[in-house]
């Protein structure tokens, strides 16, 4: 073996790299262990003991708090101490942390976001929000084009507006004072749109930055933020239990503004007009009925002197029932009367900002902007009447109004509306542009607030409208909610302000965050989450875990009663792959993920290929007479391009994954690939050292024991004889499932076709039926309900609200689930701790899952293109490599049947097996790797078949093919049967999330060997 020496130097220097880059993820587990002890000290029992007074059940809650407590303030304190000393490196536990091997979410709970940013959004204020006939008609198109299409929007825009009105000018719309110096007036549509993309691409770095700064602030350990295409941004929060406060902070744009605002007392009889046409737009039997009735009373408007002070909310009458509607609060409970609705819509429902004067009994208007309070779920109806255009045309143009961003005044369930002035440039006065400072504070009362600092421009144009507002009220909104409208009682400079709204600590502290950060340059809309609570998180590893050491025991004990002593120089190949594995993904920060661990185990079946190969060829050369020096270089020489073009198809395909997935099949695809480059180098190379170290010390060395020796080596079996028969088995086979595709199609899961999906342990079995039949009347619609592992747990998976672009959809799609599923629980469970991520979680939601429209069309196309281009990829590669097409050809059909029949299976079997068939992105994964796989068989005979030409150019390509086929039936089956073992206990024992996976993976390689041996 030549070389040695550098090899030798090249395997060390990478083992001392691995342990360096492992050993941040030991000192991390080691303080992390150390504050678990510290936590669960005596002293610690012994403060609950005392503070419980003898109550065993308070000393268990307390115990618990104080737990936690200790164990985080004693990570805290450790946070900057060192704890790996190197000599000339010394790395605190927070850069240990830091450098530590990443474990996905899957394996250790956490939020997974994937936000969009609203480039139409972006267009929109580039163009001053014009009102362009030519540029709302083409805006519309190019919107509604975008959700299919994966071209650029500016391109889709360009294009839409080209058909809308071939002659019409861009720069027209777009020379605006902001863009002037960046677009001439006669600039043409080509030099727009160019402009256009630079400046929307800006807008999406900087929405990139200010979401790293937002999450950066949010104290989240090993956050992990990029970027991927189409203005998408991917976020990855590990440990994260806020899930709502997470949403708010990520999909708040921050566009903080200062509006003038209307007294309620000049808007009331708009008000009073509006009620009264919506009950002449009533049927005429119904407004008959109504007009019978006594007619609205006039509000008398008061002078400021004659009204009572604010604070002093009067009782209404008892007497007068439209003044009880508009004086009293509405209870949240409050079903409103059928008649009363139809003798007066809106004011049904929107609470009027009316009260009475207790001494005369006479209503009269409330101060201030307040126009009136509706509970929350009724302020969409009132939304809806008020955009009526009949009613929209009775109030003055330049009337706005929003809604506060919660409740106030201690009304759990009412929402106020605020009427807001707006200009007549349509911009309000002061925006939070102007913001240089913004933290959490408490007012002198003990309220908790969020003080503002401003640049001098801002305290400037500050000053003069609080100068000019005296006696009124000023809005401050930020994303078109109201979050406090203070009286203005003296004029305020030097730039600083506050806002006050009922926040608690953590709303002040992150609405000071954003503030901060800045404003998003657009809205930024959630299209695709998952979140895994920690408790499934733990059983994920322990499952992961299981199923990789059984594995690779069985593999290992394989090998040495398979190939003797040989066999432990595999095993010590294997060993050695699994730890340059992960160290390698220490070192380049990659994340494991549980597809990952499957991976691992993968490549462990498909490490043993190469040791196989290697073995048989050194066999073969031991049976031809020569001595083990000999026959060892010789196998090593031979078996080297089946090798490499097994594991080059092979890892062709992981980086087809690694380009066209994403989330789990990256982490998958990541793990393939390194470890097949890992295997290769250990497989040729560190068994190749031992085996040279052996030889030069005369060891005699064993590849076969009694129960292995002379397997399969005297086999004649005539393939090409019998190839007809298995033509047809494999006809009927697929004709079955493209019978059965068009029958009963494909379970697709939500990554293809849209929608939510819930994992739900309960504390009793369930019936699905049942659940089904339950859930139909809070999601409109019928979910499906699917047993996941478990008797008692459940897989619930629906569309409601999926189209909804609320930043409120996702809690509502959450609370409408638990309303419906919470008769099922034995025990009562609140919403919050159904929701929780508490690390003892026993029942509840222990995942979720949200896939857009749009992300699941990019997904199903991206799986369509991933799989054609791999096709596509193996072809030319085998055509090349070997030199003619045909060769190229018979992998290529051998590939296209593998898959059918797989595919095909799925359609058969899913809701007949007890375990997930859903199409998904991890089953294209399967597929693909099944491909690479099967590729990797049929090559290696090939590879047989094109020596074996070679040899005997004369003797007939009938047994030519028929020899090669024969001559690796031991590695086909040693490693069909190795890979298939392990994949069985990944099935067995790997857990519910990749059964799927594993059971399309063992199948596909079953029928990879049998459509290589029989069919390529």
């Amino acid at each position: 073996m030549q070389n040695k020496g550098l090899i030798r130097f090249f395997a060390i220097a990478f083992a001392v790299v691995c342990l360096y880059q492992l050993s941040f993820t030991y000192f991390s587990r080691k303080v992390e262990r150390d504050a678990v002890a510290f936590s669960q000290s005596e002293r610690v029992q012994s403060i609950a003991r005392e503070l419980s007074g003898g109550d065993e059940l308070v000393e268990m809650v307390l115990m618990d708090s104080l737990r936690q407590t200790y164990e985080r303030f004693y990570l805290d304190s450790m946070s900057n101490q060192v704890v790996f000393n190197m000599g000339v490196r010394k790395y605190t536990f927070q850069e240990v942390k830091e450098r530590e091997l990443n474990l996905g979410l899957d394996l250790r709970g956490g939020m997974n976001v994937t936000l969009e940013i609203a480039v139409p959004e972006i267009v929109r204020a580039l163009s001053g929000n014009s009102q362009d006939p030519t540029f709302v008609t083409a805006m519309e198109s190019a919107t509604e084009a975008s959700r299919t299409s994966r071209e650029n929007f500016i391109t889709l825009f360009g294009r839409a507006f080209r058909e809308t009105d071939p002659n019409a000018s861009l720069a027209a719309i777009f020379s605006t004072p902001e863009m002037r110096d960046r677009i001439s007036f006669n600039a043409t549509n080509e030099e727009v749109l160019r402009v256009l993309n630079r400046e929307v691409d800006d807008a999406i770095d900087r929405s990139f930055q200010i979401l790293r700064t937002r999450i950066d602030r949010f104290g989240v350990a090993q956050p992990n933020i990029q970027k991927l295409q189409a203005g998408r941004i991917l976020v990855e929060l590990p440990g994260i239990k806020e899930q709502d406060r997470v949403r708010r902070l990520l999909q708040g744009t921050a566009r903080l503004e200062f509006w003038e605002t209307y007294e309620f007392s000049e808007l009331y009889s708009f008000f009073a007009a509006a009620n009264d046409r919506l009950r002449e737009a009533l049927p005429r039997p119904e407004r008959e009925v109504i007009e019978q009735q006594d007619e609205l009373p006039v509000v008398e408007e008061l002078t400021a002197e004659e009204i009572l002070e604010e604070d002093a909310v009067p009782e209404p009458a008892d007497d007068d029932e439209l003044l009880d509607l508009l004086a009293t609060d509405v209870d949240d409970e409050l079903m409103i009367d059928e008649e009363m609705a139809q003798r007066n819509p809106l004011f049904a429902v929107l609470n009027m900002n009316i009260f009475l004067d207790p001494q005369t009994g006479e209503p009269f208007l409330g101060r201030g902007p307040m126009v009136g309070s509706a509970a929350i779920q009724d302020t969409a109806r009132v939304n809806s009447y008020l955009r009526q255009p009949n009613i929209k045309g009775l109030f003055p143009r330049d009337l706005k109004l929003l809604w506060t961003v919660k409740p106030q005044g201690g009304a759990e369930n009412m929402l106020q509306l605020i009427a807001i002035k707006v200009p007549t440039r349509g911009e309000p006065p002061l925006t939070g542009d102007v913001i240089v400072d913004a933290r959490q504070d408490f007012t002198p009362a003990g309220g908790v607030e969020v003080t503002m600092a401003m640049n001098s421009e801002g305290a400037r144009e500050w000053r003069r409208l609080t100068a000019a507002n005296i006696g009124s009220s000023i809005a401050i909104v930020l994303d078109d909610y109201v979050y406090s409208f203070p009286n203005v009682n003296q004029e305020i400079s030097g730039g600083r302000s506050s806002i006050s709204g009922g926040f608690t600590v953590a709303e002040a502290q992150d609405l000071a965050n954003i503030l901060r950060a800045g404003s998003l340059p657009a809205p930024a809309r959630i299209v695709e989450e998952a979140i895994v609570g920690p408790t499934l998180g733990r059983e994920a590893i322990s499952s992961g875990l299981t199923s990789f050491v059984i594995a690779f025991i069985l593999v290992l004990i394989y090998m040495a009663v398979y190939y003797n002593r040989a066999g432990f120089v595999a095993d010590i190949a294997l060993v050695t792959n699994i730890f340059f594995i992960f160290g390698v993904l220490a070192s380049l920060g990659a994340v494991l993920t549980l597809p990952g661990i499957a991976g691992i185990v993968l490549t462990l079946g498909m490490a043993v290929d190469a040791n196989v190969i290697i073995y048989e060829r050194i066999l073969e050369e031991i049976r031809a007479g020569k001595g083990q020096k000999l026959a060892v270089a010789d196998g090593y020489k031979n078996a080297y391009s089946a090798i490499i073009d097994g594991n080059v198809t092979t890892l062709l395909t992981g980086i087809v994954l690694y380009v066209f997935g994403s989330g789990p099949v990256q982490g998958f695809a990541t793990t393939l690939i390194i470890g097949i480059i890992c295997s290769l180098f250990t497989a040729i190379f560190i068994s190749r050292l031992i085996f040279s170290y052996w030889i030069e010390k005369n060891t005699p060395i064993k590849f076969d024991t009694k129960i292995s020796k002379d397997m399969l080596t005297k086999v004649d079996f005539d393939f090409l004889a019998v190839r007809k028969k298995f033509y047809l088995i494999s006809s009927l086979v697929i004709l079955v499932g493209i019978a059965s595709f068009f029958v009963r199609g494909l379970s697709y899961g939500v990554d293809f076709s849209g929608g939510r999906s819930y994992v739900v342990r309960f504390d009793q079995d369930i019936n699905t039926v049942e659940m089904r039949s339950t859930l139909m009347d809070y999601f409109e619609e019928a979910p499906e309900v699917k047993t996941f592992g478990p008797s008692n747990q459940v897989k619930i998976t629906t569309t409601f609200l999926i189209d909804e672009e609320s930043t409120a959809a996702d809690s509502l799609a959450e609370r409408r689930l638990f309303e419906g599923i919470s008769e099922f629980f034995v025990a009562p469970l609140t919403f919050e701790e159904f929701v929780s991520d508490d690390d003892d979680k026993i029942i509840g939601r222990m995942s979720s899952q949200k896939v857009g429209p749009s992300v699941a069309a990019d997904i199903k196309r991206g799986a369509v293109i991933s799989v054609i281009l791999a096709l596509i990829i193996i072809f030319l590669y085998v055509a090349a490599r070997f030199k003619k097409w045909q060769f190229g050809v018979g992998g290529l059909v051998t590939l296209f049947h593998d898959a059918i029949i797989v595919i095909s299976l799925y359609s058969i079997l899913y809701n007949i097996v007890p375990w997930t068939m859903e199409i998904d992105q991890t089953f294209i994964a399967a597929i693909l790797t099944i491909i690479g796989y099967s590729v990797n068989d049929t090559v290696i005979i090939f590879d047989r078949i094109r020596e074996n030409i070679g040899l005997y150019p004369k003797r007939d390509l009938k047994v030519n093919i028929n020899k090669a086929l024969n001559s690796t039936l031991s590695r086909t089956f040693n490693t069909s049967g190795t890979t298939i073992g392990v994949l069985l206990i990944i099935f067995l024992f790997g857990g519910e999330v990749i059964r799927g996976f594993s059971f399309a993976l063992m199948i596909g390689i079953a029928v990879g060997t049998y459509s290589s041996l029989f069919n390529a």
